[in-house]
């Protein structure tokens, strides 16, 4: 049995990361797993819609992005019969070299093995919630895309939009571009952030021209722009269970505004998925760019763990041209470090090339950063009665308290004294908001609260799952 033939190698994530690096594997003589929880290819930024659903053009889908996107998809849809595709399917566990594999549609588990891994599990929304985030008619900004890219629906017909991040205006311009009525953006940053990173966004004048493109066509087709706000409620009406309304400060002095709408979409920019990473054992450290704790890894993919790589979003929010350009790299960390015979000048000066990319992109994240800053006083102004965790219904008074009765100065201990991240999302929608408050109430640096530890299973499945034929389980 020859090297190649030996090795099961196994990629989390079909994504911009994913697909890269499966095509990579394939191109070098591999038969890779490729484990993905969508049903078809492509990733939050390509999500495509389902088979059955009426086609809507790639360009509407899309904008800018179509040619990027079909060509990804081009690419996996090449990639059948040469790889083993797993859609619909959540990796909720791993253990000794063994993944535990959810298919959704049937509830069945199966043991999937692997020799190395490929981790692209991408990102999601960054929540800091506000009173009455919890009505109906309130999403994340990553959720109310899904909604338009995937169903082909709006989350209401009069939608505010706030937070901050580039996704708050891409998203904000899909649904205007769709038809919706966006009542207004509301942006937690200053024009003065913005103004301060231009010079540093200008290291990628694409993506830097897309992003004022968006901003210029929201004003020119009358959508309300407002910067250094606070959001200070959602309002609602709670007999019929739906948003009338939201309120927050302006940021030139201490005035409350109110305005009308029958939906919300609210987010600060992208948070990675790293608790797949935690369960593998990845050593993490703090990375202040993306005010996170985040696993570590070299400048091609390679964590703590032999065997196991990192690619794309899942690793540190860095875009959808760094997933693919990390996807690849990734994938040539692996052949080399399993002694797969490869055009060596080749690949090596490829492996050079997409580490230079990825380096260069470094002074643009830098940019978006000073542009969209997450508001370090959040957790100062969260009222006590703010409900933090939606699955234990604990507030932000409670975990202030178990600060100030029970001593608590760590996240996990936090955890244990309040239950705070212990429901169905495992502090994935939580973590990020209880933390802030833990550093403000502790006077503590972020980075000295910690991070929630991952466990199993990573996202919620059934209380029974049905083993798979043959896998063990």
């Amino acid at each position: 049995m020859s090297t190649a033939e030996a090795l099961r190698p196994v990629v989390v994530g079909a994504g911009p990361a994913g697909v890269r690096a499966a095509q990579a594997l394939v191109a070098h003589g591999l038969r890779p797993v490729v484990i993905d929880e969508a049903a078809r290819a492509g990733g939050q930024i390509y999500r495509r819609p389902p088979a059955g659903l009426a086609q809507r053009s790639t360009r509407t889908l899309y904008g800018f992005e179509a040619p990027r996107a079909d060509a990804l998809h081009a690419a996996f849809d090449g990639l059948q019969g040469r790889i083993d595709h797993h859609p619909d399917s959540l990796v909720w566990s791993a253990q000794d070299k063994v993944l535990d594999v959810m298919h959704g549609p049937t509830r069945g588990n199966r043991r999937v093995p692997y020799s190395h891994l490929i981790v692209a599990t991408g990102a999601t929304d960054r929540v800091l919630p506000v009173p009455g985030w919890t009505l109906p008619g309130v999403y994340t900004l990553g959720g109310a895309q899904v909604a338009l890219k995937f169903q082909g629906c709006a989350i209401g017909q009069r939608v505010v939009f706030m937070g901050t991040g580039p996704l708050l205006y891409l998203v904000a311009y899909q649904y205007a571009k769709a038809g919706v009525k966006v009542a207004a953006v509301l942006d937690t940053a200053r024009l003065a952030d913005q103004l301060a990173a231009t010079p540093a966004m200008l290291s990628q004048p694409a993506v830097f021209a897309k992003g004022v493109y968006y901003v210029g066509w929201l004003r020119a087709h009358g959508v309300a722009l407002h910067s250094g706000v606070r959001p200070l409620r959602v309002l609602g009406d709670e007999a019929q269970g739906r948003v009338t309304g939201v309120a927050w400060q302006a940021g030139n002095g201490n005035e409350e505004r109110t305005l009308a709408c029958d939906a919300v979409g609210f987010g600060y920019a992208l948070r990675s998925e790293t608790q797949l990473a935690d369960l593998l054992g990845c050593r993490f450290d703090y990375a202040p760019m993306h005010r996170a704790h985040l696993p570590v890894r070299d400048a091609a993919g390679r964590t703590s763990v032999e065997g196991v790589y990192l690619a794309g979003d899942g690793a540190g929010i860095m875009g959808a041209d760094a997933a693919e350009w990390a996807g690849e790299r990734a994938a040539l960390a692996l052949l080399a470090d399993a002694g797969i015979a490869t055009d060596t000048a080749a690949d090596t000066a490829r492996a050079a090339e997409l580490e230079r990319k990825l380096h260069r992109l470094g002074a643009f994240r830098q940019g978006l950063e000073r542009a969209f800053p997450v508001p370090d006083d959040w957790g100062a102004h969260a009222p006590d009665e703010l409900v933090v965790c939606r699955c234990e219904n604990i507030t932000a008074g409670t975990l202030r308290q178990a600060v100030a009765v029970q001593g608590a100065d760590e996240i996990n201990r936090l955890k244990a004294l309040s239950r705070v991240g212990m429901g169905r999302c495992q502090g994935r929608m939580c973590g990020v908001a209880a933390a802030e408050i833990l550093a403000h109430a502790t006077q503590q640096p972020l980075q000295q609260v910690g991070r929630l530890r991952g466990q199993a299973p990573i996202k919620p499945i059934p209380m029974r799952l049905v083993p798979a034929e043959g896998s063990g389980a």
